[in-house]
């Protein structure tokens, strides 16, 4: 769209030939959201990229919302993306609309809502400056807190700006407008609604309902044009918790969020969200270990709940690992390979985490944590080698040997070791991720941690001092 500088230039463009000033004609921020959405699902377009497995879910529901011009809210544990929707959705505006520049209300220039927008209007007119408004900036988003009040989202009477203008305090030039106003023309969340004090959600029924909002009781009507969105945690979000019933009955649609349905899909959310070096490379078995321990320790009864375990753990377990073969590679000069012993590295992307119920509270978040890595090595252990037999290896260590992985030492000495163990190295070749020593030293590890945690081996930590040979699990471990 060309960008005109006033009034004038705006009403020369094609698409605001046939308007005029207070015209009262407005295509509302719903309106928009439909038709942008309406245009993508007819091109085939992918609606809201970078959300990864709430295709069959979430975004139909979503869908019908916005085609349905409702307000709504998503409900969900967190690291359920819920952010990340509620900002997806900016990418269903326009990318540029008009409005008065010099005006805090983002108001249309043919038909402004505040007292301010119309007195420019009227002195103006064609000549009324404008400004254009990217996407991204008619996003308007608030953590929902205790300590916030009426006036932080709806306004306040301003005494010093109605001594400065002469006004009386009933007048609205004398109102300084909340977030809410502010975000005119545009979306506004509020993330965490039920953590709002019951008299500021109160102050929310006017604009779901009537669309206007009312400040410090005076008879000021603001017909507002936002789309209001919210996200919430389910258990907040009840009669018995922190939520206004008539708040609740409000709001259009109340779409539920979930955790990703499949291994396979968590490993797609945390390689697209995970930092690492390029340089580092992560095995699928071990990428695969990596999500696996976020699904084990949902599944813990020792972990709470109503808490529920983030996406983000994986992502920030994946980063930490990664940093972790990275700092080995850089003093050894091997190649950076992700390795089981990496994870446990990365522990504190897993104990910071966890809320722990009574049980595991009194067992710990590091044990807790280890006891999750082993369930998860042995599940995906068993799905890639349900069938195969590793009665030599077994049989290896029932005769009393022990076998100590070197950490710190070059992946050729890791090697050296490995080979030690009859058929340890031929199963790890059946992985085929990689011929060098790294590797296989890689797949090798995985095996024996796999083989741990379907309790058929069995590990003992140990310490060593700097001098002796550095072995699993940071500075100590073996299997025997």
């Amino acid at each position: 769209m060309s960008q005109a500088n006033t009034l004038g230039e705006l009403l020369s463009l094609p698409q605001y030939a046939d308007r005029k000033p207070f015209d009262g004609r407005n295509r509302t921020v719903q309106d928009e959201v439909r038709a942008n959405l309406v245009r993508k699902i007819k091109n085939g377009e992918e609606l809201f990229p970078g959300i990864v497995g709430f295709e069959e879910t979430v975004i139909p529901q979503l869908v019908n919302a916005l085609l349905a011009r409702q307000n709504f809210i998503l409900l969900g544990l967190r690291g359920q993306a819920k952010s990340r929707i509620l900002r997806a959705i900016t990418t269903l505006l326009d990318e540029t609309v008009p409005a008065m520049a010099g005006n805090e209300m983002n108001d249309d220039p043919l038909n402004p809502i505040s007292a301010e927008g119309k007195a420019m209007l009227e002195t103006h007119g064609h000549d009324l400056p404008i400004r254009w408004i990217d996407r991204q900036d008619r996003y308007v988003e608030k953590l929902a807190t205790p300590d916030v009040t009426v006036a932080d989202l709806i306004g306040d009477v301003d005494p010093i700006k109605a001594a400065r203008l002469g006004t009386a305090l009933g007048d609205v030039r004398s109102m300084h407008f909340g977030l809410l106003p502010r975000a005119n023309r545009g979306i506004f969340a509020v993330n965490e609604l039920a953590d709002l004090a019951p008299k500021v959600q109160v102050a929310l029924f006017n604009i779901l309902q009537e669309g206007d909002v009312q400040i410090k009781g005076y008879p000021i009507r603001l017909e507002l044009d936002v789309m209001l969105v919210f996200s919430a945690n389910p258990e907040d979000y009840t009669a018995r918790g922190k939520i206004v019933t008539p708040l609740k009955d409000r709001i259009g649609s109340e779409i539920r969020t979930h955790y990703p349905k499949t291994v396979e899909l968590g490993m797609d959310i945390t390689a697209q969200e995970a930092y690492r070096d390029d340089v580092v490379t992560i095995p699928s078995f071990v990428a695969e270990l990596i999500e696996e321990i976020a699904f084990q320790a949902r599944e813990d009864n020792r972990v709470d709940k109503l808490s529920g375990v983030s996406q983000r753990l994986p992502i920030s377990l994946m980063e930490l690992s990664s940093a972790n073969a990275e700092q080995r590679a850089l003093r050894s000069g091997d190649e950076p390979v992700v390795r089981v012993a990496d994870l446990y590295a990365g522990l504190p992307a897993i104990t910071g985490k966890l809320e722990l119920e009574y049980e595991g509270e009194l067992k710990g978040a590091e044990n807790i944590a280890k006891e999750i890595i082993r369930k998860a090595a042995g599940a995906v252990y068993a799905r890639r080698f349900a069938s195969a037999s590793t009665e030599d290896i077994e049989k290896w260590f029932e005769d009393g040997n022990v076998f100590r992985f070197p950490q710190e030492g070059d992946a050729g000495a890791a090697m050296k070791e490995a080979r030690r163990v009859p058929g340890l190295m031929q199963f790890a070749a059946e992985l085929g991720e990689g011929s060098s020593d790294a590797h296989r030293v890689s797949a090798a590890e995985f095996i024996l941690e796999g083989l741990y945690g379907r309790k058929k081996l069995s590990r003992a930590e140990e310490t060593y001092a700097a001098a002796e040979k550095e072995t699993v699990r940071g500075r100590g471990g073996r299997w025997n």
